[in-house]
């Protein structure tokens, strides 16, 4: 009996041990990236994991966190959900308003309840005097007429030209060089039914672009409070029927991908009820039906990431349910 509880705790400890190493592979250096845990990142539940300076030849490079969710393990497999604006999502100590998407909260509600699969969370954080050159869905631009090209400086708030726009370089840093070391470093699936984007207001334009140009990598697309009039909202804006243009012709596979949108009526979401129908129609007449699609409206709601907290369940539940 002696040697056999010897024989346990040497298990144990070997167990222990080997778990620990695998804890700590998120801090070694893959492909030359360093990452590191973030030990005073206030959480919920999980950890989070930062490359402070991701490199990349397309963009401008900027930190990208990892989220892995409690009791982690390389022994089995994850999915990941891409989100925009990484540095609003799981700490408000942080952030610049002091509020947080809570995605650590609810993820982990999520996975510990059995409602969705197991998965993680990169959050690619923006840089605030390039967030519209970034997330702007770049190609909507060629169906505007070259009067309304005259305008975008003026739409957008930015001193820009066209040639500044950077929403297909975004997508190629998140496709070519983010997804191939998040693949390569973390436990994951790395095929289409697995790998998710999300995003709110230009973040939800982006995830609308890139399920479009990548619907061979994005299975589901959560789009919230979604800026659809594109910059400034002013009368005799060309930008929203440009972007529902560009979406219309290039809506993803309603056999094989999921989308979500939503939008409230106060502040800035105010301005997107018009376009809701245009956005129904567009995906309904594509062969989408509630079982993929949804466009929901939220009374009451405005935009700020306390809204979007309150509902993220929604659509987290709605692409990533078992």
């Amino acid at each position: 009996m002696k040697n056999i509880i010897i024989l346990c705790l040497m298990l144990f400890i070997i167990s222990c041990k080997s778990e620990s190493k695998e804890n700590k592979k998120e801090e070694k250096k893959v492909d030359n990236i360093s990452a590191k845990v973030l030990e005073d990142a206030v959480l919920t539940a999980g950890k989070l994991i930062r490359v402070d300076s991701f490199p990349t030849k397309h963009i401008t490079p900027r930190p990208v966190d990892v989220w892995l969710p409690e009791n982690y393990s390389s022994k089995k497999k994850y999915a990941v959900l891409y989100m925009h604006d990484g540095q609003m999502l799981f700490d408000e100590t942080t952030t610049w308003n002091k509020q947080e998407w809570k995605i650590d909260e609810v993820a982990s509600k999520l996975m510990k309840e059995g409602t969705t699969k197991d998965f993680i969370v990169v959050g690619i954080h923006n840089i605030a005097a390039l967030r519209w050159l970034d997330l702007y869905p770049e190609k909507a631009m060629s169906f505007l007429t070259n009067e309304e090209l005259g305008s975008v400086k003026s739409l957008s708030n930015n001193d820009v030209a066209l040639e500044d726009l950077t929403g297909d370089e975004y997508l190629k840093f998140l496709v070519e060089d983010l997804k191939p070391y998040i693949d390569k470093t973390y436990s994951v699936y790395t095929n289409k039914e697995n790998t998710f984007v999300a995003g709110s207001s230009m973040g939800g334009l982006m995830s609308m672009y890139a399920i479009s140009q990548y619907p061979d990598v994005f299975e589901g697309a959560a789009c919230l409070s979604t800026h659809w009039v594109g910059a400034q909202p002013i009368k005799n804006n060309p930008l929203p029927n440009a972007i529902l243009t560009y979406l219309e012709k290039n809506v993803p596979d309603a056999k094989t991908h999921k989308m979500y949108f939503d939008y409230g009526n106060k502040t800035l979401d105010q301005f997107y009820s018009e376009y809701a129908p245009k956005v129904d129609s567009i995906f309904l007449n594509n062969g989408f039906t509630d079982a993929n699609f949804k466009n929901l409206f939220f009374e009451g709601t405005d935009h700020s990431e306390i809204s979007w907290q309150n509902r993220v369940s929604i659509p987290l539940t709605f692409l990533l349910k078992k």
